[in-house]
């Protein structure tokens, strides 16, 4: 089953990631920790199919749902997802797989059964308390950046914070790369402010306006960003949030956009 869920391409990018552990007493060492990869696949499990952390299968996982929740919370903490999203990046950009000259944007509602940080009243959901997923992707629908809101803020007020995430991508000689020449947007982000400071960072806004009929053609372009909607939320945990902790569903957000890029770099070969 670790194998299965962790497979070894997956282990080999995550592994030299992890804060190291505390070396074990000679006299009195307790009990043998949990290996790493076991407890990467236990959240893995979670991630693929939501179950409640203390329903995770020991027998069949090899460790129980609450040393999972703890690797989870301790890894997260030490920055450890956004390091590996950053790591593929790069490794899709050197495959010459990266197309960062026009990227899209958008948001998605996802209902909080639980409440917690960054939640609030979703105006689509008749105002039942959810979360907001906003994400920026390249040419392809690679994620590039991802973050979490309430489900009442506005997807604008995310679009600058998206751009300036987006890390500074190596892979290819020269400077990194960290700002596309296009941003394509829907008529949520039709704001003239948010047009102009895009501008200032040399990227050319291309945003539907709002009461303009429909037929611009940046549907062509932009409808990559809805397919990356649907490849996170086959993670069932992420298609509602369950985690009271807002960094812990991050944290699982980040580590489902390295995996989307893994899987694109698999692809290639």
């Amino acid at each position: 089953m670790p194998v299965d869920l962790v497979p070894d391409d997956l282990w080999e990018r995550v592994a030299p990631l992890l804060p190291p552990r505390s070396a074990r007493r000679y006299r009195f060492p307790g009990r043998k920790p949990v290996d790493d990869r076991v407890a990467l696949a236990g959240i893995m499990f979670v991630l693929r199919t939501n179950v409640a952390w203390r329903d995770v299968p020991a027998e069949k996982i090899g460790c129980s749902g609450v040393t999972c929740w703890r690797r989870l919370r301790e890894w997260t903490e030490a920055g450890v997802w956004p390091r590996l999203h950053e790591m593929l990046l790069a490794e899709l950009r050197a495959a010459g797989l990266l197309e960062m000259d026009d990227v899209a944007v958008d948001g998605s509602h996802v209902r909080a059964l639980k409440g917690g940080d960054h939640t609030g009243p979703s105006p689509v959901d008749r105002g039942r308390t959810g979360s907001k997923h906003h994400v920026i992707v390249d040419r392809h629908g690679t994620p590039l950046a991802v973050s979490l809101t309430g489900g009442n803020r506005h997807d604008v007020t995310q679009l600058m914070p998206l751009v300036e995430a987006i890390p500074r991508i190596r892979g290819r000689r020269g400077r990194p790369r960290n700002r596309p020449r296009r941003l394509f947007a829907d008529r949520g982000y039709d704001y003239d402010k948010y047009r102009n400071l895009l501008r200032g960072k040399g990227i050319t806004p291309m945003i539907a306006r709002r009461g303009a009929v429909h037929g611009s053609g940046l549907g062509k372009v932009r409808w990559v960003v809805e397919r990356t909607f649907a490849w996170l939320h086959q993670f069932k945990r992420l298609r509602t949030r369950s985690e009271v902790r807002a960094d812990r569903h991050q944290g699982l957000l980040e580590l489902a956009c390295g995996i989307i890029c893994l899987r694109r770099l698999r692809r290639s070969f």
